[in-house]
């Protein structure tokens, strides 16, 4: 009986522990994920609106609309699961890294048959990947090499083809995640995740992923090596949105980092504070496309900023993951 009474006793802290992970799987839901998802069509809708105006790619309007919807998506790409990855929505949505260089070609492919898709959205959707997205559209904004590609006509029924197939991605995700999200808020109800713990781990791996996908990717393909950088191969480099891309991916990290580490108080603060000194760093570079990675002091800089970032997973993988039970084995690529 004593043997009972103390293994209960063992259990009476575990239990509590899962039924404490409620409130902030409800938070992380209500105010990190659905507002983000909210905001994008808003954003996205605008763009589309401002292709109709006038789409002429050196247009500011357009531009700046194109900037605010990029931004928007940027803030939720780290949610990587559930309505965000159906029908490769995220692909569809920023097509990158494309090492095989696919944009390019199915964008000429498109004005060179001038392709009858960009009347039907639902034909588009169905065209090749990489022609969609935030990064097709990018090339036809900034890369001068298409300005005087084809028909002009056609050019311009392509850029809101486009915006308005990253509109309809855009409200397909925000739609799905409104009926997704009491999944993670209520595990054990419809089978997506089983229990609080498979729900956190779902959360855990997003913030995991987003700090190794922007130190290791978004820095790390432009680093290269010493010996041979890579400037042209960092993220959106055509529109020089490459270290906004960090920026925006650090803010939106250190919040949700904020809200899983709510309960570790210790941790948090820990998170908090490698989160600032990364931000700091980046706000200290003033190389928006990430070109200086050719030169030996700007490269520092860069570096800098990115084992910043490693030590912000550092402190996720040692302190953070294991407060909340995430197992010793977990990989953020992989999803074990």
């Amino acid at each position: 009986m004593r043997i009972l009474t103390f293994v209960a006793a063992l259990m009476m802290p575990l239990a509590a522990q899962a039924q404490d992970r409620a409130p902030i799987l409800m938070d992380v839901a209500e105010t990190h994920i659905l507002p983000r998802f909210d905001k994008l069509p808003e954003t996205t809708g605008a763009l589309v609106s401002a292709s109709r105006v006038d789409c002429d790619p050196t247009s500011p309007a357009l531009r700046a609309a194109y900037d605010a919807a990029f931004d928007s998506w940027i803030f939720a790409s780290h949610l990587r699961f559930g309505p965000t990855e159906v029908d490769d929505r995220a692909f569809a949505m920023a097509f990158w890294p494309d090492t095989k260089g696919f944009t390019t070609k199915a964008l000429s492919q498109h004005i060179a048959t001038e392709d009858d898709a960009v009347q039907d959205p639902e034909a588009y959707a169905e065209t090749s990947i990489a022609g969609r997205g935030f990064f097709a559209l990018e090339r036809i904004l900034f890369d001068p090499a298409f300005a005087e590609q084809g028909n002009a006509d056609y050019r311009c029924a392509l850029i809101q083809a486009i915006a308005a197939d990253i509109d309809a991605n855009a409200r397909a995700m925000a739609d799905d995640w409104q009926s997704y999200a009491p999944s993670l808020t209520r595990p054990g109800e419809n089978g997506r995740y089983r229990t609080q713990d498979e729900a956190m781990q779902e959360l855990f791996k997003a913030l995991s992923t987003g700090l190794e996908f922007t130190a290791d990717t978004r820095l790390g393909r432009p680093l290269g090596t010493f010996d041979r950088p890579r400037p042209n191969r960092a993220e959106a480099w055509r529109s020089k949105r490459s270290l906004r891309h960090v920026e925006l991916s650090l803010m939106a990290l250190r919040d949700l980092a904020s809200r899983l580490a709510f309960d570790h108080p210790d941790i948090a603060a820990d998170l908090d504070a490698a989160f600032a000194r990364a931000i700091e760093n980046a706000e200290a570079i003033d190389d928006p496309a990430l070109a200086g990675v050719s030169d030996p002091q700007a490269r520092f800089r860069i570096e800098a900023l990115q084992q910043s970032i490693h030590d912000i997973r550092a402190i996720a993988s040692t302190e953070l993951g294991p407060a909340l039970g995430i197992s010793a084995g977990f990989n953020s690529l992989d999803g074990d």
